[in-house]
């Protein structure tokens, strides 16, 4: 079983938790590592990785428009990279929209993403249907640092959970402790990332 899309590679999770590469719980780890960052995908509401080839996304404008000063910003899901194609209008493929800008400013020199596109000086809305087709390649840039690093506790947390499968664990000297559904330190490093209403 491969992982797809892994934030942190399975040698270093290997590393992390001492076992050798022919090691027969080979199988355990990829499980521990595509459930980790997945679930940092559900929490977060996005994905850390981009995708290979242009993706094309249909979105309405009603409800995803913000008016600021100097435009409209249609906003988009992660982009994760400058060659980005806007269309709208009935029929595939639409008519070309020009004269946008993505937003934040620098956000992929940053090395974050694009994740609105400000039409300076006019406005997201055409005809009655509303409706904006974005031609790009979707995610992030590149793994941020930190989202590697909470990708590697939770899969060391969920591999070590096996010798704990009731929630609780215990030692001679503290006793029976129940282990708390969600790490302090994993919380820590995606918090920044969270999109409002997830997490």
């Amino acid at each position: 079983m491969a992982v797809d899309h892994p934030y942190v590679d399975l040698e270093t999770l290997r590393l992390q938790l001492k076992i050798e590469d022919d090691d027969p719980r080979e199988i355990l780890l990829e499980r521990a590592l595509s459930a980790a960052c997945r679930s940092i995908d559900k929490t977060t509401g996005r994905r850390f990785w981009l995708d290979e080839e242009p993706v094309t996304r249909t979105y309405r404008t009603q409800g995803r428009v913000v008016r600021e000063n100097d435009g409209d910003v249609l906003l988009v899901d992660d982009i994760g990279d400058a060659d980005i194609m806007v269309t709208t209008g009935a029929g595939d493929p639409g008519s070309p929209v020009t004269g946008f800008e993505t937003v934040p400013d620098n956000a992929l020199a940053d090395g974050r993403p694009v994740t609105g596109l400000l039409m300076t000086g006019g406005m997201w809305s055409w005809g009655t249907t509303g409706r904006v087709r974005v031609t790009a390649r979707f995610g992030w840039p590149a793994v941020p640092d930190d989202i590697g690093e909470a990708a590697l506790i939770q899969a060391s947390r969920l591999y070590n959970r096996r010798n704990s499968p009731e929630g609780v664990t215990g030692s001679a000297e503290w006793g029976v402790v129940r282990l708390s559904r969600r790490d302090p330190d994993v919380w820590n490093l995606i918090e920044q990332y969270v999109l409002p209403g997830f997490g």
